[in-house]
């Protein structure tokens, strides 16, 4: 069987600890970094493919002496990642481009070069970990809890993990950080990226009023008995669990508990009603075959939340989730992954 391993490039120190870790145990490395879809004239604003994060992928390359290909999916990811945003803010949920850029573009495009190169499979600097030491895969968090990110690889086919390594999954961030400065790759202090990759400069309701306006229509504030608080400047501007912004003077804050659609209406109620004691998932991708119909387990309804303990029940065409204690934040359109213990047993879109 072949030992080449195709590494997912960003220019950021994560990607270049996974490349600079699988050189030194002596696989046969290629960089692969893609070049996504940012504003004509306006490249450089692209977190994750900058001419500056180009460069430094490049560097990175040179130092390890592996190979380095840029792979154009800038039609592709304005088709299916970019849309998929605008659209899911104009139907009135909460969409997460970056679940979407994983399964339909990052790992679908560097599995594709794999096979091209013949290569035994791929890697990225995620933080989560791939257990093969039995007869079936297992996706596990990584054991840096702080930046675990098997959330964000919940939704991703079996067979794509099967063919996955991520060895910054066995590490804590700062032993990364200390292992890319021992082998002199200049990412080592290289900050992290945080926002969505393509908005640039903007913000998100700055994008969704460039590319959507027909979104920013303004309405009333509405308190769940139905008085009305105040105006809003566009349902899209506004998230669930939100305080700020909302420009009401009352005796307690209010917080944003839903937005309606139908009617231009933004639900505000105290903290309290911004918890939920269960949801509703879709489209639910099963890592692990589920044993029974009704399963004890942990269940994430956000990147940066904590996993809470909770009931998952198997129904017909929804997986119906009982919580322990109400969660607080749960918005449409946004993933959730289930656990057990240190396995990711899937994920799924909340409705």
């Amino acid at each position: 069987m072949t030992n080449t391993i195709i590494v997912g490039m960003s220019g950021g120190v994560d990607s270049s600890f996974a490349a600079a870790y699988l050189k030194e145990q002596r696989y046969d490395v290629i960089g692969i970094m893609l070049r996504l879809w940012a504003e004509e004239g306006q490249e450089e604003l692209n977190r994750c493919c900058s001419p500056d994060a180009m460069i430094m992928a490049r560097r990175v390359s040179a130092l390890l002496d592996i190979p380095f290909y840029v792979v154009d999916a800038r039609a592709e990811f304005r088709e299916k990642v970019v849309e998929y945003f605008l659209r899911g803010y104009a139907q009135g949920i909460t969409p997460n481009p970056c679940i979407v850029c994983n399964t339909e573009i990052r790992w679908k495009i560097l599995l594709n070069q794999a096979e091209k190169f013949g290569a035994k499979g791929i890697s990225t600097g995620h933080y989560a970990r791939i257990d093969r030491s039995s007869q079936n895969m297992h996706l596990l968090r990584g054991l840096d809890s702080k930046k675990d990110q098997s959330y964000v690889l919940s939704m991703l086919p079996s067979e794509y993990l099967e063919k996955t390594y991520l060895p910054a999954g066995d590490f804590l961030k700062e032993q990364v950080r200390a292992k890319c400065a021992a082998w002199g790759l200049p990412t080592a202090n290289r900050p992290d990226s945080q926002d969505l990759c393509f908005l640039g400069e903007l913000d998100y309701r700055q994008f969704l009023e460039k590319y959507a306006p027909g979104q920013n229509l303004p309405g009333d504030i509405v308190s769940l008995d139905g008085k009305v608080l105040g105006a809003h400047t566009g349902l899209a501007h506004y998230t669930i669990g939100q305080r700020k912004g909302l420009r009401i003077a009352y005796k307690y804050p209010y917080y944003v508990v839903a937005k309606e659609y139908p009617t231009n209406r933004l639900i505000v109620g105290a903290k309290e009603d911004t918890r939920m004691a269960e949801l509703d998932l879709v489209n639910v991708n099963w890592l692990e075959p589920p044993i029974s119909s009704v399963l004890p387990g942990e269940v994430k309804v956000r990147y940066s939340s904590i996993p809470r303990k909770a009931v998952i029940h198997l129904e017909e065409k929804t997986v119906h989730v009982v919580f322990d204690e109400p969660v607080a934040d749960i918005a449409p359109g946004q993933i959730a992954a289930i656990y057990q213990d240190q396995i990711c047993l899937g994920g799924g879109i909340i409705v």
